[in-house]
C-alpha cells in the first residue's frame, strides 16, 4: 500500500533516543549508547540476577518503517518510522551517513494522528525528495520493551532491553537487545556497568540498528560485508577523524564475524580479516595521536586475532587451486580445524575482552589519554595530506628496486601497500572536490593493481610454507596448488604497478 506524503505546518519537535548502536556525540560527549546482542540464554540470566530487578517501565511497541519501492530513503541515508505505543503515535526521520552531514539536525520526531506518515515542510524528506514522495510500510518491528533507571558513582545511565521480531511478510528476524545509555555522568560508569552485565551474561556490541535488521529481511542474504564508504568532515580534528574509522573498521568486522560463526563462509572470513588489518592500520596511521599503553596493547591483541583467522584464509587460498581429489579433502581437514580454531578464539573470553577493552578506549580514554592536545592533532585534512605523503615517500623508497631484494623485503613492501590504500579509502572523503575525485579514483585503481600483483607474488612464496605447516609439503599433488607463474614475470609487474602508483597525481595534494 502506497502513503501519499501529506503536508502540515509546525509540529513540536522533541528528541528521542538514537538508535544507531554506538554513538558518541562530539557536542555532548557525555551522552554515549551502547546496544548488546544477547543470546535467549544469556538474557534469561542477566533479567534473573540480581543485577537490574524490577523495571521501572514496561510497555508493549510497534514501529512500522516506510520505504520507497526503489530504497531511495535508505541509499541517500534517510529513515521514516512511526512507533505505536497504546494509542500514541510518534513518528521520526533520521538520516545517516552523507545525508546527515547536510542538515544541522539529524533526527525529526512528532507526534501524530493514526499510522500514515504526515511531513511538513521543515523535513529533510521533503526537502531531498520533493512533496511528490511516494512511500509503503516495508517492514514493522515488535518489541517488548522494559526499560531501568539506574544511578552509579553519581553517573545516571537508562538500561533498556528489547524483545521481540522484525516482520516483513512471511520473514522475520528476532530481537534480543540491550541499549545502555549514559543520561548524565562520566562514560566510564556506563562501561563499569557494562562489565557488570558481561560477567552475567556474556555478549557481543551490537552494530546493527532495528531499520538495518528490517532492511535485511528485504534483501537476498548477504554472506559477506566489504568496507563502507566513510564520510569525514575536512574541518573536524584528526583524533575525531580517528575514532569515526576505527568505529567503522568495527562495524565492518561484527558483520562478518556473525556470518563466519553461524556460517562459517570463506568470504566472510576474508573480510572480517580485512576488517581486522584496517584497523591495525588505522592505530598505526594515527600512532602520534594515541597516547599511553593501551593503544599498543589493543593493537597486539588485534594481530592474534588476525593471525589466528589469517591459519584460515591461506588454506582457502589452497583449497582453491586444488584439483587432486586426496589433496583437497586433505586441505578440506585442515581448513574445517583450522575455522574451528577461529570461530573459537572469536567466542574466547579473550576476545571478548578485546572487544570491550577497544570499545572502552574508544570512547572514554581516546581523549583523556592526551591526544586531542598533542600538536599533531590538527584538522583531519592537515594530519591525512601529511600522513598520505609519509607514506607513499615510504613505498617509493622500499618500492623501487623489488628485482633487487627478497621475498622478505617484497612482503613488507606489499604491507606498506596496503596500508596506503587503506588510508586512501579512509581520506577520499576528505578531498572530493571534482579534481580530488578524480585522482582518487585513479589512485585506488593504481593501488588495486598492486596490490594484485604484490599479492600473487606473496601467494608464491608462502604456499610451501603452508603445506609444510600441514603435513602436505611431500604430497604428490603439491605442485597443483603451489603457484606456477614466472615469478620474475610477476616482479615485473609488481614494479611496473608501483611506478604507476607513485606517477599518479596525488588526491590530496
Amino acid at each position: 500500500m502506497l502513503h501519499q506524503v501529506v503536508t502540515r505546518p509546525n509540529y513540536d519537535k522533541t528528541s528521542s533516543v538514537d538508535e544507531h548502536p554506538i554513538r558518541m556525540e562530539p557536542a555532548l560527549p557525555s551522552e554515549i549508547e551502547i546496544k548488546l546482542d544477547l543470546s535467549n540464554e544469556a538474557l534469561e540470566s542477566l533479567l534473573g540476577s540480581d543485577l537490574l530487578g524490577d523495571p521501572d517501565e514496561a510497555l508493549q511497541q510497534s514501529s512500522t518503517y516506510f520505504e520507497t519501492g526503489d530504497r531511495r530513503l535508505s541509499q541517500k541515508g534517510f529513515s521514516l518510522r512511526i512507533r505505536s505505543t497504546g494509542a500514541s503515535h510518534i513518528q521520526t526521520v533520521k538520516t545517516s551517513g552523507p545525508a546527515k552531514s547536510l542538515f544541522v539536525r539529524s533526527e525529526w520526531e512528532t507526534p501524530i494522528e493514526g499510522n500514515e506518515p504526515v511531513l511538513d515542510h521543515t523535513s529533510p524528506l521533503i526537502s531531498e525528495f520533493g512533496l511528490e514522495l511516494e512511500v509503503e510500510a516495508a517492514f514493522t518491528v515488535f518489541i517488548e520493551r522494559r526499560v531501568w533507571n539506574i544511578e552509579l558513582n553519581g553517573s545516571r545511565l537508562e538500561v533498556v532491553v528489547d524483545r521481540g521480531d522484525v516482520v516483513s511478510g512471511n520473514r522475520r528476524s528476532p530481537v534480543q537487545e540491550i541499549e545502555v545509555e549514559l543520561k548524565d555522568g562520566d562514560p566510564k560508569d556506563l562501561f563499569i556497568f557494562i562489565r557488570k552485565i558481561d560477567a552475567i551474561a556474556p555478549f557481543r556490541f551490537g552494530i546493527q540498528s532495528k531499520s538495518e535488521r528490517g532492511l535485511a529481511l528485504l534483501d537476498r542474504q548477504q554472506f559477506m560485508f566489504k568496507a563502507e564508504h566513510l564520510d569525514l568532515d575536512r574541518n573536524t580534528k584528526a583524533s575525531a577523524a580517528f575514532r569515526e574509522i576505527a568505529a567503522s573498521c568495527f562495524r565492518q568486522f561484527r558483520l562478518n564475524e556473525e556470518i563466519l560463526r553461524q556460517r562459517r563462509n570463506s568470504e566472510a572470513l576474508h573480510q572480517a580479516r580485512v576488517a581486522l588489518r584496517r584497523l591495525r592500520s588505522a592505530f598505526s596511521l594515527f600512532r602520534p595521536l594515541l597516547m599511553g599503553d593501551e593503544p599498543k596493547r589493543i593493537q597486539e591483541e588485534l594481530r592474534w586475532l588476525a593471525g589466528v583467522l589469517g591459519e584460515a584464509r591461506n588454506l582457502d587460498v589452497l583449497l582453491m587451486k586444488a584439483k587432486d581429489s586426496d589433496l583437497r579433502a586433505k586441505l578440506k581437514d585442515a581448513r574445517n580445524k583450522a575455522y574451528s580454531d577461529a570461530v573459537e578464539a572469536l567466542e574466547s573470553a579473550r576476545a571478548r575482552a578485546l572487544m570491550l577493552d577497544f570499545n572502552e578506549w574508544l570512547q572514554c580514554d581516546l581523549d583523556r589519554a592526551g591526544g586531542s592536545a598533542t600538536s599533531e592533532d590538527t584538522s583531519a585534512s592537515e594530519f591525512a595530506a601529511r600522513a598520505l605523503d609519509k607514506m607513499r615517500k615510504k613505498l617509493k623508497k622500499y618500492g623501487s628496486a623489488l628485482a633487487e631484494t627478497d621475498d622478505e623485503h617484497r612482503h613488507q613492501v606489499r604491507k606498506d601497500a596496503k596500508k596506503l590504500r587503506y588510508a586512501a579509502e579512509f581520506f577520499g572523503s576528505l578531498f572530493d572536490d571534482k579534481r580530488g575525485t578524480r585522482r582518487h579514483r585513479k589512485f585506488i585503481a593504481a593501488m588495486e593493481e598492486l596490490q594484485d600483483h604484490l599479492g600473487a607474488l606473496n601467494d608464491l612464496a608462502t604456499g610451501p610454507d603452508v603445506l609444510q605447516q600441514h603435513g602436505l609439503a611431500d604430497h604428490p599433488a603439491r605442485e597443483s596448488v603451489v603457484s606456477h607463474d614466472d615469478k620474475n614475470a610477476l616482479i615485473r609487474m609488481a614494479q611496473s604497478s608501483v611506478d604507476e602508483v607513485i606517477d599518479t597525481k596525488r588526491f590530496w595534494r
